[in-house]
């Protein structure tokens, strides 16, 4: 496969961590499909990395429309991610944030960790468990209301926070002891190897560390909500954002790049399509925590954190 000069290879390979040989030859396929159709002599880092989602995440539904509103709050909730994500010294950097819904997904946030990670350090729990607040927090407070689009993203906070408690020795009130025996081992024993009192302390402790992650994000999206609302703009007009993207609306720089509208104008055009009487809510398309199992099961994958699914599931 010929590959054109943007392609940065040691990108892919962080993005891909856990790939198969199978998926990964799925991926070079994809990519090359996806170069033939747009009639390119070469395969482009954009068609490797839209050929990486395809494969982990699903096929993004193109063809699926959603209400302003909905749409609307999708924006915000990736929008609070994104945010947090690219703010928090410890968190994985942001790769892309869209809200083209994909699989399950009706949007989500991609992180893409720095290095190889086989184990957790706690500042990048607690940093994680704060980008996950951060969907519910800033779709609640553009709306005025709850939707289930979090699900995921509370899963997988209380996963961390029942980890660094039981498994981890992460909570200096229950030191440095394991008081989670395990699957097997819980059907062996008929009771927990541990007092009604410890059991409460445990519940608090984890409660505590999700309620001050939930308040540390908080408090950070009041105070860069312009941010948080410029991004979710840009996610309305164009759906999807890269890293730079992300930096330039950081830095208070326009993107220098057409919207959605206009490129379903243009193609249109191309197309003889004529003119369209759509306001531009065509381009949306249906995704967090929507349902990508595989970065549920596994947090040690890129990131994917984003817009809810009618049912309550999520992309990542």
């Amino acid at each position: 496969v010929k590959l054109g000069e943007d392609v940065d290879l040691d990108r892919i390979a962080r993005g891909t961590p856990m790939f198969s040989g199978a998926d990964l030859a799925a991926l070079i396929n994809e990519a090359a499909i996806l170069a033939t159709m747009k009639d390119q002599d070469a395969v482009h880092m954009e068609d490797l990395e839209e050929a990486r989602d395809k494969v982990r995440f699903g096929r993004a539904r193109q063809s699926r429309r959603l209400e302003r509103e909905q749409r609307e709050a999708n924006a915000y909730h990736e929008a609070g991610h994104a945010l947090l994500q690219a703010r928090l010294e410890h968190a994985d950097p942001v790769d892309k944030v869209t809200i083209i819904p994909r699989g399950q997904a009706l949007g989500a946030t991609f992180a893409l960790p720095e290095k190889d990670r086989y184990g957790y350090d706690q500042r990048y729990l607690l940093a994680t468990m704060r980008v996950l607040c951060g969907g519910r927090i800033a779709e609640r407070r553009k709306t005025g209301d709850l939707s289930t689009g979090a699900a995921q993203d509370i899963e997988m906070a209380t996963r961390f926070a029942r980890s660094m408690v039981l498994e981890w020795g992460m909570s200096e009130r229950l030191g440095f002891i394991k008081y989670d025996l395990g699957d097997g081992q819980q059907q062996l024993v008929a009771e927990k190897e541990y007092s009604e009192e410890t059991a409460r302390a445990i519940d608090e402790e984890i409660k505590r560390l999700i309620d001050e992650a939930y308040g540390d994000a908080e408090r950070m999206l009041g105070e860069w909500w312009d941010e948080v609302r410029a991004i979710a703009e840009a996610l309305l007009k164009y759906e999807t954002l890269n890293a730079g993207d992300l930096s330039r609306i950081l830095r208070g720089e326009p993107l220098e790049k057409p919207s959605i509208e206009a490129l379903i104008q243009k193609e249109q055009r191309r197309s003889g399509g004529g003119e369209s009487g759509d306001d531009g809510d065509s381009a949306a398309r249906g995704g967090a925590e929507g349902s990508a199992p595989e970065r549920a099961a596994d947090p040690s994958r890129p990131g994917w954190r984003g817009g809810s699914d009618g049912d309550g599931s999520r992309g990542g």
